[in-house]
């Protein structure tokens, strides 16, 4: 928009006013409905909370790749699309009369004030450590005031809203699902002492896999190179040992994801920085082979560790 005063005046002398932020929301707020709204977008008009679902989990990913990749021009776009997903809600809460944008800002605002009193109000919190312990306080406080409210809840619903791990979904990916309980446990003292003891609990879950793996039938388990399954090619294990196998492989995971959480990194990141370097690797080695006129199945695995090697080399130049 331009601003009225200079609109009599020269092309060159006009000074152009730029749109506020909360335009700017307003704007993206008025698309949404209109897409939505009598005349508006087919698909978007058929949409429901349910059918939207994987489209916001999708959107979360593609903004934790931007970030991982550090591409600050495809960021802004990534974060747009989340915030498409909130607006989405909004709308179709708001068409059913549920709750509008406004209710949610104003419930985001309230809690940011409400949850930050070190920032807002007079509490103290000189570190991190002290935030979080204020932050898990506070939502305890704002959940029993919700029950107060709304009525007490049965005595086993009461128990797991008071839980360390209460709010802790299960429907979020699994390493972060682990990483959670983990820091909530941690919080109220669960938790190793330093981080050697890690490692020991490591080689214990490591030990009992290999216990474990000696009652398999020979010889042994052997994944199938095309579908990935372990005793596909080889015998296949009995039911319960592949239920104790599963168990164990999920402690290691657990401790793995343990370790990530005392050095402070998030193990979801980490794995896909890795899953990132062994695509690049991988493709880096099935290029090398395309130039030759053969596939990575005509190659021997001699051959693709020599390619694979030589690709780390190639990084590090």
């Amino acid at each position: 928009m331009t601003c009225r005063f200079c609109a009599a005046h020269p092309p060159s002398f006009r000074l152009v006013v730029m749109p506020t932020t909360g335009e700017r929301f307003e704007r993206a707020v008025s698309i949404m409905a209109r897409l939505r709204g009598p005349g508006g977008c087919p698909w978007d008009r058929e949409q429901t909370f349910d059918t939207i679902k994987p489209y916001t989990l999708e959107e979360a990913y593609e903004v934790l790749e931007a970030i991982d990749a550090r591409d600050w021009n495809g960021l802004p776009g990534e974060l747009g699309d989340l915030l498409l997903q909130v607006l989405f809600y909004s709308q179709m809460a708001a068409e059913e009369r549920r709750f509008s944008i406004d209710e949610v800002l104003d419930r985001l605002s309230d809690k940011l004030v409400n949850r930050h009193p070190h920032v807002f109000g007079d509490a103290k919190a000189d570190t991190p450590a002290d935030v979080l312990r204020n932050w898990q306080a506070l939502k305890a406080e704002e959940k029993k005031k919700r029950q107060e409210e709304t009525g007490e809840p049965a005595a086993a619903e009461k128990a797991h809203t008071e839980s360390v791990l209460g709010g802790v979904s299960s429907a979020m990916p699994a390493l972060m699902e682990a990483y959670k309980i983990s820091s909530r446990v941690a919080n109220v003292g669960f938790d190793w002492p330093n981080i050697e003891g890690l490692f020991d609990k490591l080689h214990e879950e490591t030990d009992e896999l290999r216990a474990d793996l000696e009652e398999y039938p020979a010889p042994g388990p052997r994944p199938e190179s095309a579908a990935g399954v372990a005793g596909a090619r080889g015998v296949k294990a009995p039911d319960e040992l592949r239920a104790r196998l599963e168990d164990e492989v999920g402690d290691l995971l657990f401790v793995l994801v343990n370790i990530a959480r005392y050095l402070t990194l998030d193990p979801e990141s980490a794995l896909r920085k890795t899953n990132r370097k062994f695509r690049r690797r991988f493709q880096y080695l099935e290029d090398q082979l395309r130039q030759k006129g053969r596939r990575p199945s005509e190659a021997s695995l001699g051959e693709m560790e020599l390619l694979w090697q030589e690709s780390k080399q190639q990084e590090k130049r």
